[in-house]
């Protein structure tokens, strides 16, 4: 995997960047994988939850596998493909009775490999266990929180979690973030780490490639009216004051935490990530 950085011919290409994975394959995706992709434009039941998003390419959503159901089933790698939906590299699997599926590829998953969901695969990258078969200090990613649920934990470019113990019928990972929390051994996980781990070190270059991704341009508070935003007018620059940031609407916005307490999970977490200094 390489950086691309390109010739300083014009002011837009002058810092713009791409990556190019070294084992991208070049394939058009699987039509049958492919379904419309509706887009909100930041927001839910009509009301805007994210600013400043709209317009961009159209694309459609590819159908990931997020629940492994297919087990005992050796699958071949046949292309390794972009996912315009997500920052991680996608793998298109053929299973012997020609069933097609895409899943999310590991940093070294190659077009040829086989990989394998079941108890008793061998701890090769790209196969796939449950915790409890999986040797301590092995990095996995794709983990579940609920045996059986599909994953939710590990998910993203160059995410990996490190199984750190088994004990009591859990699993102690530590996350990306430096969080540490338990999980069932009765979960799976995939052996290795989420592909495309360069992905935050492109750089866009100009506002052309952001509006094709769909966002839009984005106005500090602070230089609006004070009609428009708390942080707003005043003659001559000002601090942000008030006590705290808010946002447009007054809430309290930077830092503020907004993950609701989930029971099942969050009695699981046994040391919480470092705070940001």
């Amino acid at each position: 995997m390489a950086v691309k950085i390109y010739k300083k011919n014009s002011a837009g290409r002058r810092k713009m960047s791409i990556i190019k994975p070294a084992f991208l394959t070049d394939q058009a995706p699987e039509r049958t994988l492919l379904v419309s992709l509706s887009k909100k434009a930041g927001r839910s039941k009509g009301k805007i939850s994210v600013r400043n998003r709209g317009g961009g390419a159209k694309r459609n959503y590819r159908l990931i596998d997020f629940k492994f159901n297919k087990k005992d089933v050796p699958g071949k790698v046949v292309s390794i493909e972009k996912d315009p939906n997500r920052s991680a590299l996608i793998a298109l699997i053929h299973y012997p009775d020609g069933e097609k599926r895409y899943i999310l590829a590991t940093e070294n998953m190659k077009r040829g490999e086989e990989v394998l969901v079941s108890e008793k695969a061998p701890i090769k990258e790209g196969n796939r266990l449950a915790l409890k078969n999986i040797p301590i200090g092995t990095m996995v990613c794709a983990v579940e929180m609920i045996p059986g649920k599909g994953v939710q934990m590990a998910r993203s470019a160059g995410a990996g979690v490190v199984l750190q113990a088994l004990d009591a019928k859990m699993a102690t990972l530590k996350m990306p973030s430096g969080e540490i929390r338990m999980v069932s051994e009765k979960c799976y996980a995939t052996i290795g780490q989420i592909s495309n781990f360069e992905h935050s070190t492109y750089r866009i270059g100009k506002a052309g490639r952001s509006r094709h991704l769909g966002r839009r341009p984005h106005v500090r508070g602070s230089a609006m009216n004070p009609v428009d935003h708390p942080h707003g007018g005043g003659e001559g620059r000002q601090p942000i004051g008030l006590k705290y940031p808010k946002t447009p609407w007054g809430k309290p916005a930077l830092g503020v935490k907004t993950r609701k307490k989930k029971r099942h999970s969050s009695r699981l977490i046994v040391k919480r990530r470092a705070k940001k200094r």
